[in-house]
This record gives structure tokens, C-alpha cells and sequence, in this order.
């Protein structure tokens, strides 16, 4: 059930300080979470969560942690949820970039024609690029709807 807690935990970090040189270190971290939630947790103890040599964590904890980082609790223990959540941090990671936000903004109003020619053209710029061209199966990208 907790095999991926440290995949979890340190996704909500990357999405939080997405600045790997920004990052505070476990034990600035575990203060701000104590200071934010109230709940107590060290910065060892952080760390060992997050580097997977421990696993041992109370429901209490977990509270703390989904608290601070404004998940539900299920994320870490529920592969749905994570997924769900996953999802969210990745559309609020893509829209910190003033340029997909921008694009995001201006394409409002466009035509289903329009906007699945714009979905085209950018799934064509991220295989010409070799990124994931992973659409979205509610949001396909013809006009058959």
C-alpha cells in the first residue's frame, strides 16, 4: 500500500519547489510543514520517507503531508487518486509557463474545427520535438464528439 510513498511524496515536493536549486532541504521543509499544519514531523524522518527507507507512516502523518500539500489523503495510499492528482499538478506545472497559459487563453472561442487544428499542430510540434504526444481520450482531437 505504501511501496509508492516515496514517488509521492517526492512528486508533491517537485510540484511545490519545481526549482530543484529553490528546493528547501528536508529539515527547513519538515518546519514549514509543522508551522503551516501544526502537525509535527522531522526532518530525518522526511527524508527517510522520501528516499524510501521508511515506510512506517501513521494516518496521522499522513494527514499532515495531504494537508501541507493540499491533496487528499488518498493520494498516497489510493492509485486512482494519485493519478487524478498527478494530473491536476501536471495542467498547474504546464500553466506556470506564461506562453501555454497564453495559448491556453487565446484559443477560448475558437471553434471545435479551430481548436482540434491547433491540437493537431501541437501533437505534430511535440513528435518533431520526441516528447509524449499522450492525448487526452475525453478530448479527442477530431470533430467526431
Amino acid at each position: 500500500m505504501l511501496r509508492k510513498l516515496d514517488q509521492r511524496l517526492n512528486e508533491l515536493i517537485a510540484a511545490v519547489y519545481p526549482e530543484e536549486r529553490k528546493r528547501p532541504g528536508y529539515a527547513r521543509l519538515a518546519k514549514e510543514i509543522s508551522e503551516r499544519t501544526g502537525g509535527a514531523i522531522s526532518g530525518t524522518y522526511l527524508w527517510e520517507l522520501a528516499t524510501g527507507r521508511k515506510r512506517n507512516v501513521t494516518l496521522e502523518q499522513l494527514d499532515v503531508l495531504a494537508e501541507f500539500f493540499g491533496v487528499p489523503p488518498g493520494y498516497f495510499l489510493d492509485d486512482d487518486v494519485a493519478e487524478r492528482v498527478n494530473a491536476q499538478l501536471a495542467l498547474a506545472a504546464a500553466l506556470r509557463d506564461t506562453r501555454v497559459r497564453n495559448l491556453a487563453l487565446r484559443a477560448e472561442g475558437l471553434s471545435p474545427a479551430s481548436l482540434d487544428a491547433l491540437l493537431t499542430m501541437v501533437n505534430e510540434a511535440r513528435k518533431f520535438q520526441n516528447l509524449s504526444t499522450d492525448e487526452d481520450p475525453d478530448h479527442p482531437t477530431t470533430t467526431e464528439r
